[in-house]
């Protein structure tokens, strides 16, 4: 009876705030429990970064690449080498990298090794597609050393200019025989829903998946600071974006939050450029206020923090 209530106790045992428990998901979204990933013995736990693109040119823009954005690529500009580099969302087989045989290296963000910091792992391979002397796939099969180059330590670019592609075509660009990756090819354009980067805005993205449009925008604020001007302006009428369209949470990914509206099926892109601005001025203003919250903002606060979907 005794051992039966030890183990109830240690399984209850409250955190401490911020704390992830050892039976609850690991934050890296392995979809394991933390005390077998990285809260495990071995030192994992201090491999875990919880905003690993912080630093980086259009860390917003990255995280949508890595998370939300079927295909996209954007051009790097890399430390020690003259190698034209360009970073993609998904390669051929989920590749970590690839050195073509034009000598251009693609740089994989989609992928299926996770190694605690994704920019450490893309540094890692990004080194390694530097290093190597012939063309093919290059990825990782060990977790980076600590002395391994981060991202942020490659890259000299202070802006990415991310270009959004209809599908995957941009595989076989570069290529003479093009049937081999022709099913492959067939396959990924399938899986991609329409997207579309809007222009007077950071990081915020269209797509149609379907039944149904979405405007997904990766913001830098800080958590607290973004869900209480949100907040403000959902109480003020003011977060709709465009008429009949409404906000319907946020995903979290890598230390940022996305808000997502649902918009009409028909709204495109280019309908939202002018409102998303508008809309990007008042979220300014509702950061600026630094008064508390009333009880109808607190209690939008509470309904935009309880639809959130974390990814990564």
């Amino acid at each position: 009876m005794a051992k039966k209530s030890r183990t109830k106790a240690r399984e209850t045992q409250s955190t401490t705030p911020g704390e992830v428990g050892p039976r609850q998901p690991c934050p890296c979204g392995s979809g394991k429990r933390y005390k077998a990933c990285h809260g495990s013995a071995g030192g994992a736990a201090a491999v875990y970064v919880g905003r690993p693109f912080e630093g980086l040119p259009s860390e917003c823009d990255i995280v949508a690449m890595r998370e939300l954005v079927p295909s996209a690529t954007a051009p790097l500009t890399v430390k020690g080498t003259d190698k034209p580099v360009q970073l993609c969302t998904l390669l051929p087989m989920a590749a970590p990298a690839m050195v073509r045989d034009s000598g251009q290296l693609w740089l994989g963000l989609q992928v299926q090794h996770n190694f605690g910091d994704p920019s450490r792992d893309l540094g890692a391979v990004l080194q390694l597609a530097i290093d190597a002397d012939e063309p093919g796939v290059v990825g990782l099969t060990d977790p980076p050393g600590v002395d391994a180059p981060r991202l942020q330590d490659l890259v000299t670019d202070t802006r990415l200019e991310v270009t959004v592609h209809d599908g995957f075509e941009f595989w076989i660009a570069d290529v003479e025989e093009k049937d081999d990756l022709a099913a492959a090819l067939e396959q990924a354009n399938a899986a991609a829903n329409p997207t579309a980067r809007l222009t007077q805005v950071e990081a915020a993205y269209w797509t149609d998946v379907g039944t149904k449009e979405h405007l997904r925008w990766v913001m830098p604020e800080p958590e607290d600071r973004l869900l209480d001007a949100l907040a403000r302006l959902h109480v003020a009428g003011r977060d709709v974006i465009v008429e009949d369209a409404r906000l319907v949470g946020m995903f979290r990914a890598h230390g940022l939050l996305a808000p997502v509206w649902d918009l009409p099926v028909g709204t495109g892109p280019e309908a939202l450029e002018d409102p998303a601005s508008t809309f990007a001025e008042d979220l300014g203003n509702a950061l600026a206020d630094e008064s508390a919250l009333d009880a109808d903002q607190r209690a939008a606060r509470s309904g935009l923090a309880n639809r959130q979907v974390t990814i990564r």
